[in-house]
């Protein structure tokens, strides 16, 4: 599985293709907002000959989902979220203009992302883990064979997501780490929603929230 990471929109927030040597494509949390934002991400997907079969959020605060509007009428497909984070994602078209994010267009999810389920493109299969804690709904996507996880705003390279916003808890986050993403091999390389990817083992050495 090849990850293609992007930085997008003012937050910095990390848009992930993911793709396979079937040349099937999903789109992971498209932040990208402008029209230059939105070209370097169609590039890179007709240059590479791509074809994308899938939207997914991790979760759905406003630097994750702008292009999620953008990605499902270019390419034709419907947004898939954990039901736990609707009403996340509903507030985003209450509160992105006061950010700034005027031209911020709402989809809803048309199906939902269950733990314990498998979420399949081309030959590729990731396993759905249920992380709640930065949002009501968070989930991070794990590819076993090449040791990939990705990671959304759970676990940062020597921090972790923030809490302090509507739904989110620091107990249930930390507990979501230790839990779902702790018991992975110290070898899986995480790719956060903001910053550099990471290891699992890195962060159990030197996290200074998880000592």
């Amino acid at each position: 599985m090849n990850v293609t990471s992007f930085t997008f929109n003012p937050f910095s927030e990390n848009t992930y293709l993911l793709h396979d040597d079937t040349k099937e494509c999903i789109v992971i949390d498209p932040g990208c907002y402008d029209k230059n934002e939105q070209e370097n991400l169609t590039n890179f997907v007709a240059e590479q000959g791509l074809k994308i079969t899938k939207l997914v959020n991790t979760h759905c605060h406003v630097d994750h989902v702008l292009g999620n509007k953008f990605i499902s009428d270019k390419y034709q497909v419907d947004l898939i979220i954990h039901e736990a984070d609707l009403p996340t994602l509903k507030a985003v078209a209450v509160y992105a203009p006061s950010y700034g994010f005027t031209r911020y267009e709402e989809l809803l999810p048309s199906k939902y992302l269950k733990e314990g389920e498998l979420l399949r493109f081309g030959n590729t299969e990731l396993q759905i883990l249920f992380t709640p804690g930065h949002a009501p709904g968070h989930v991070v996507f794990y590819h076993a064979p090449s040791e990939q996880v990705i990671g959304g705003d759970v676990l940062f390279h020597r921090s972790i997501g923030r809490t302090d916003l509507p739904g989110g808890n620091y107990a249930t986050l930390i507990q979501s780490i230790k839990t779902k993403l702790f018991t992975l091999p110290a070898s899986v390389t995480v790719y956060p929603g903001h910053g550099p990817s990471t290891t699992i083992g890195e962060e159990k050495k030197f996290n200074p929230f998880l000592r």
